[in-house]
C-alpha cells in the first residue's frame, strides 16, 4: 500500500520533532519533510509534493491562515490545522476550514504543548483520513455571500417573542467538513422558519461557540450554542456545546435542551446518536433528520431509534458533495434514508416538507 507523504509545518523545532515521531510510528505514513514557517512551507511543497500538510496556525513571517490560502490557490492538497483553544484560535480554525482545511487538531496546552502525546492517536488518525480526501471538493466555493450582518453578541441572553407553537423539529449531525456544510445549508432557512433546528457537529469544547457565532452572522435564523435547560424556539438553530452531549426533552407542551458530560459514544461527545435517540422518544411531533459529511458511523444507530418513533423523514448528503462520505454512507446502508441530496439541495428539501 502506498504510504501517505506528509509535510509538517510548525515554527517550533520541538513540535516538528514530536509530530514527526508520532506519525512515523505508523507504517502507513512517511514524513517527507518539515518547515519552520509559511514561506518555508510553500517552498517545501514545491520541492517535496506531499500528499498531506499539517499546518500550525500561529507562526511568524507568514501565519497558517495565509499559508493555507496560498496552498489552496497554488497547489491544493489536504491540510490539517493545529490550533490553540483560545477564542482567537477557535475563530482562526473556523476561518481555515472555510478556506479549505480538511480538519483541525486542538493542541492540549498552547503553541508548544509538551503533553502532545495525549492526542497522538488523533494526530495519526486525522492525517490518515486526510490522505483519503478528494481535495477538489474542498476547493468548491460556497454559494453564499459573506455579508456579516453582525448581531448583538448577547443574543443568547435575549429572547424576543418566543415561538414554541411548532409541530416539527429538524435534527442534524455532521463531522469532518461539517462547518462548511452548515455554512451552506443554514443560510437558506428563512427567519420565520416554523421549527427549531438542533445540531451535533463533532468539535471539542471551546470551538462550538465560535462556530455558532459565525453561522449566526450569516443566517436569517438565529444560530447559537445550546444552553442547558433552555426551551427550543422556532426559527432558531442550537449547536451542541463541544465536549458535551445534547438531548432534547419534552416538558409540558415545550421542548427543552439537556446538556451533560456523560460517557463518549463511539469516541464522540457530542454524539449524533445520543441526540437522535432523545428525539426518538418525543411523541406527537414531525421529525426531520439530516446526516451530512463526516468520518465514521455516528448517527446511524440513532437513526434506527428515531425511525422506530414514526413521523420521521430522513435525509443524507450525497457522495458527490460530501467531503467525507462516511457518516452519510453508513446511514444510507441502514436503508432508512428517505432522500439522498447534494449539499446545495438539502435546505430546499427540508423547506419542502410540511
Amino acid at each position: 500500500m502506498k504510504k501517505i507523504n506528509v509535510l509538517i509545518v510548525d515554527d517550533s523545532a520541538f513540535m516538528r520533532k514530536l509530530i514527526s515521531n508520532f506519525l512515523q510510528e505508523d507504517s502507513r505514513i512517511h514524513v517527507v519533510g518539515t518547515a519552520r514557517n509559511g514561506i518555508d512551507a510553500l517552498t517545501k511543497i514545491k520541492e517535496l509534493n506531499p500528499d498531506v500538510v499539517t499546518l500550525d496556525i500561529e507562526m511568524p513571517e507568514m501565519n497558517g491562515i495565509e499559508t493555507l490560502r496560498r496552498i489552496m490557490n497554488d497547489a491544493p492538497r489536504p491540510v490539517v490545522m493545529l490550533s490553540s483553544t483560545t477564542k482567537e484560535g477557535a475563530e482562526n480554525t473556523l476561518l481555515a476550514i472555510q478556506y479549505g482545511a480538511v480538519d483541525f487538531i486542538q493542541k492540549p496546552s498552547g503553541p508548544i504543548s509538551i503533553d502532545l502525546h495525549l492526542i497522538r492517536n488523533e494526530i495519526v488518525t486525522k492525517v490518515l483520513n486526510a490522505g483519503k480526501i478528494n481535495v477538489v471538493k474542498l476547493k468548491n466555493p460556497l454559494k453564499i455571500q459573506e455579508t456579516f450582518t453582525r448581531r448583538n453578541e448577547e443574543y443568547s441572553k435575549i429572547v424576543l417573542e418566543p415561538n414554541r407553537n411548532y409541530k416539527k423539529i429538524v435534527c442534524m449531525g455532521t463531522s469532518t467538513g461539517g462547518p462548511r456544510a452548515l455554512q451552506q445549508v443554514l443560510p437558506d432557512f428563512p427567519k420565520n422558519y416554523p421549527a427549531p433546528i438542533v445540531i451535533v457537529q463533532h468539535m471539542p469544547a471551546g470551538f462550538t461557540k465560535s462556530l455558532a457565532d459565525r453561522l449566526n452572522s450569516l443566517c436569517e435564523i438565529t444560530v447559537k450554542e445550546a444552553e442547558n435547560g433552555e426551551f427550543l424556539n422556532a426559527g432558531t438553530a442550537y449547536i451542541a456545546p463541544g465536549g458535551h452531549h445534547m438531548r432534547i426533552k419534552k416538558i409540558g407542551t415545550s421542548l427543552a435542551v439537556n446538556i451533560d458530560e456523560g460517557e463518549s459514544r463511539n469516541g464522540h461527545r457530542p454524539s449524533v446518536d445520543v441526540l437522535f435517540e432523545s428525539i426518538g422518544e418525543i411523541k406527537g411531533i414531525q421529525k426531520i433528520s439530516v446526516i451530512m459529511t463526516g468520518m465514521g458511523t455516528d448517527g446511524s444507530y440513532g437513526l434506527k431509534k428515531l425511525k422506530e418513533s414514526g413521523q420521521v423523514v430522513s435525509i443524507a448528503e450525497s457522495q458527490e458533495t460530501s467531503i467525507v462520505f462516511g457518516m452519510p454512507k453508513s446511514a444510507i446502508e441502514t436503508h432508512l434514508i428517505d432522500k439522498v441530496e447534494n449539499l446545495e439541495n438539502i435546505a430546499g428539501t427540508i423547506l419542502s416538507l410540511t
